[in-house]
């Protein structure tokens, strides 16, 4: 989704830029995340790799525990420092999150730790399968329980077969506090049509 988003804020004629603070799992021989790479692409920048994703681990699991098993300490510090060069040269950056609003990235700090560091708004992107609506609706107490903003939310349709899956986004729509930016049917390419007309600022 943060790919999407960044393409259609370029459309629209943004200096946009994609950076993902913390990534795990880099493919043999690549030079980073696939999701990385796919941001860069999107902006066409050419920032430098590590102000784009500060903290890069090889190994595709929890973010925490590849930092660990690298004897890497992921400072919040160092990502508000490679956000603040990317804001030289990009007047709207789009955030990548990794693995959910409560992941965690130390012994006491998590995900949205990052987006109060930086005072992004949040974007939820939800997969609508079984158990979104208890997902979706937790994250969205967390996201208010750190005092920030949940700007919107995309339905992501990537069970093709759940059971009335049209129902479980009505539900959504009446129950989280935040407009619905896009609908996504499965398989089909994210708009974001309404997020990237509703987006100003440093930061998204």
């Amino acid at each position: 989704m943060a790919v999407a988003l960044v393409r259609a804020l370029r459309a629209r004629g943004a200096r946009v830029a994609g950076m993902k603070p913390v990534a795990a799992g880099i493919a043999p021989g690549a030079a980073a995340n696939a999701d990385v790479e796919a941001l860069a692409q999107a902006d066409g920048l050419a920032l430098p790799l590590p102000d784009r994703n500060p903290y890069a681990f090889a190994a595709p699991i929890a973010p925490h525990l590849a930092a660990r098993d690298e004897g890497v300490a992921i400072e919040l510090a160092a990502i508000a420092a490679a956000w603040s060069r990317v804001a030289r040269v990009a007047d709207t950056i789009v955030v990548e999150g990794a693995g959910g609003v409560l992941v965690p990235l130390g012994t006491d700090f998590d995900m949205l730790d990052v987006a109060r560091r930086l005072r992004l708004p949040v974007l939820l992107v939800v997969g609508v399968r079984l158990g979104c609506l208890n997902h979706a609706l937790l994250s969205a107490q967390a996201i208010a329980g750190r005092g920030l903003p949940l700007a919107g939310w995309v339905a992501n349709r990537i069970d093709r077969s759940m059971l009335r899956a049209d129902d479980n986004v009505a539900e959504l729509r009446a129950r989280l506090p935040a407009p619905l930016w896009d609908d996504v049917a499965w398989g089909a390419e994210p708009a974001l049509a309404k997020g990237a007309s509703a987006v100003s600022g440093e930061a998204c």
